[in-house]
């Protein structure tokens, strides 16, 4: 990570005795009170991370993030690098994911990596209800589960965190593996395999590979686990010796489950009734996968 101190020209900058390594930047961060990308919800302390978009450009944002209490704001435009607390660096947005994956190694505690089609937030808070009976865990807030959530999320753990669990997104081939790179999972789920996303992709079939790319990067642990599940017919035939297997009326699967009730979800698995208030019959498959990844994981 090349960083540029203040009060030299960037394009004239070749010392590169004075780098900021990636271990130093996290240092600041242990330091500080959080990340913040938005100077409107800045906390005393934070480290501002000036990311752009297609409208807006963080850099423009960051004296004023600097006067509202954050005690560094990252950019990458020389021109904003007004004093010592502006650190000049070649791309804010891959800095943030680098100092999220050096974080997550740091941690280094297990994380669950959730995907899918659809159902991925259900199966997400199902599944964080039920490990934090007997976990303090931290599963991923909303709907951050991009390039620039998935990095936040990870930024927000801490020692007191047992377990994570990481939701992942995508609207475009080889975007889950990206995240996977970040997050590094031990255990990974794929909810379902459906036609979301479809132009982005341009066929169910990469559809299917790219939501695999979680599996693939889980399976390259030693002791990564996935959970497949046997009603998609996308996901049945993926195989591996630590792979775990759910499905409904599946004498052949690891948790094989039966719908109690359509209307409000609920069905039977190992003997034990599982009632939801949830409304859909769809809905069971996910409280069927939160249950199949809770009881692989220790809870009763």
């Amino acid at each position: 990570m090349r960083v540029v101190p203040f009060g030299y020209d960037p394009f004239l900058f070749e010392d590169y005795s004075i780098i900021m390594t990636i271990d130093q930047l996290h240092h600041i961060f242990l330091a500080s009170s959080g990340i913040s990308t938005d100077t409107r919800s800045i906390v005393k302390n934070n480290l501002f991370f000036a990311l752009k978009g297609d409208n807006f450009n963080g850099n423009t944002y960051a004296k004023k993030a600097l006067e509202s209490g954050a005690s560094f704001a990252i950019i990458d435009e020389a021109e904003y690098q007004e004093s010592d607390a502006a650190i000049l660096v070649e791309n804010v947005l891959s800095t943030l994911q680098e100092l999220a994956n050096y974080h997550r190694k740091y941690w280094s505690k297990p994380i669950v990596g959730i995907t899918g089609s659809n159902g991925k937030t259900t199966t997400k808070e199902l599944l964080a209800a039920c490990l934090e009976t007997t976990f303090n865990i931290y599963a991923t807030k909303g709907n951050l589960n991009n390039h620039i959530g998935v990095p936040l999320t990870l930024l927000s753990l801490n020692e007191s965190h047992e377990m994570a669990i990481v939701e992942m997104g995508a609207n475009h081939e080889h975007e889950i593996e990206e995240l996977c790179k970040i997050a590094e999972p031990d255990y990974g789920i794929i909810t379902n395999i459906g036609e979301a996303h479809l132009e982005g992709f341009g066929s169910i079939e990469n559809i299917a590979k790219t939501k695999k790319e979680l599996f693939d990067s889980v399976c390259s642990k030693p002791e990564g686990t996935v959970f497949v599940n046997h009603n998609n017919s996308f996901l049945k035939s993926y195989e591996h010796p630590r792979a775990i297997s759910y499905g409904f009326n599946n004498n052949t699967v690891d948790f094989n489950g039966k719908i109690v009730e359509c209307e409000h979800a609920s069905i039977e698995v190992e003997s034990t009734q599982l009632k939801s208030n949830l409304v859909g019959s769809h809905n069971a498959e996910n409280i069927l996968a939160a249950y199949a990844v809770s009881k692989t994981l220790g809870v009763s």
